[in-house]
């Protein structure tokens, strides 16, 4: 029974041993990768290659800082600004030192600022700052992003300012021809009304109502042969007139004919 424990450990030393073995393979293919990237950059400013022993590095050994950090580095001097934060975003991840996490952070800050995204350099170079308060060239950075971040915000508020004054200038634009359209549906409206009373106020023929009560009645024209009213009129006074004559001469001559008395009868 011990004999049996005795092989089994053995068994898992000579496992373990083996694995560490192969690690500490890994880590130095991976690290001779770097190294070859490294020289290729520094001497023919070959940044493909580079990339290429970087990229060999990081499949021996996923979690070399060094790999990720300098492939990170390549992809910032080729310009490749959004490839070259994610890579140091990586190697800040991975970093087992302050001094790397420094110079991932740094280079991310670097980054940053070159795509005007001053805010989040700022936290960037503060994050450096925190691994290395001694760094005074990140720390000239941050006080750059910092002023950078204040412009910006600035800039914005002009902005948003800007457009609301547009926004306003369109909606009072707006509410002025909503209000003449209004006005001009009002005058209509007002208009055809008028135009309705004013026809209310004809007859049939389209002539004024209250003129036509306020006119005298019209005499009917005589017709040809035809006596007017008035000349009826004036043919019955005239009639009138002769007849109290005959009969006021009447009355005249009975009165010639009667005695007055004088005495009265017994």
């Amino acid at each position: 029974m011990n004999k049996s424990i005795f092989i089994l450990v053995l068994m898992i030393a000579s496992f373990s041993f083996a694995q560490e073995k192969e690690d500490v393979k890994a880590i130095r293919k991976a690290n001779n990768y770097v190294y070859e990237g490294n020289t290729l950059l520094a001497d023919k400013d070959d940044f493909v290659s580079a990339e290429m022993e970087y990229r060999k590095a990081i499949s021996e050994q996923p979690t070399t800082t060094a790999g990720i950090y300098n492939l990170g580095n390549s992809y910032y001097k080729s310009k490749n600004y959004e490839e070259a934060l994610y890579r140091l975003e990586q190697a800040a991840k991975t970093a087992t030192s302050k001094d790397e996490k420094h110079k991932a952070f740094h280079n991310m800050g670097n980054i940053l600022m070159e795509n005007k995204k001053c805010k989040e350099a700022v936290e960037a170079y503060k994050s450096a700052l925190r691994n290395d308060p001694t760094d005074d060239e990140t720390r000239y950075n941050l006080a750059l992003a910092k002023e950078c971040a204040e412009q910006q915000k600035d800039q914005n508020k002009d902005d948003q300012n800007k457009d609301d004054k547009e926004d306003k200038k369109d909606q009072d634009k707006k509410d002025d021809n909503k209000d003449k359209g209004d006005n001009k549906e009002d005058n209509k409206d007002k208009g055809d009304q008028d135009k309705k009373e004013g026809d209310d106020k004809k007859d049939d023929q389209g002539q004024p109502k209250d003129e036509k009560d306020n006119k005298e009645p019209q005499q009917p024209k005589p017709q040809p042969g035809q006596l007017s009213p008035q000349q009826i009129k004036n043919i019955l006074e005239a009639m009138n007139n002769q007849e109290q004559k005959v009969q006021e001469k009447i009355n005249a001559e009975k009165q010639k004919g009667v005695k007055v008395k004088t005495e009265k009868d017994w």
